[in-house]
């Protein structure tokens, strides 16, 4: 089944797309800085969002992770 399709699978996705585009930020800042608006917006704001909601976003990973390997 397709991502879109299943609820947790979407969610996996969704954070690993956040992490993944706040390390490249921490890394390379300008590479995500020069797109904000538009489709590569989309990164950008991922990025943001793994910035400053950080202990958020870690708290869903821990939780994601749990649930993968122990509930499914």
């Amino acid at each position: 089944m397709s991502a879109i399709f299943n609820f947790q699978s979407l969610l996996t996705v969704i954070l690993l797309l956040i992490c993944t585009c706040a390390y490249i930020r921490a890394l390379a800042p300008s590479m995500l800085d020069k797109n904000k608006s538009g489709l590569l917006g989309i990164f950008w704001k991922c990025a943001r969002i793994g910035e400053r909601k950080s202990p958020w976003v870690a708290c869903c990973c821990v939780v994601m992770a749990f649930s993968i390997l122990f509930l499914q």
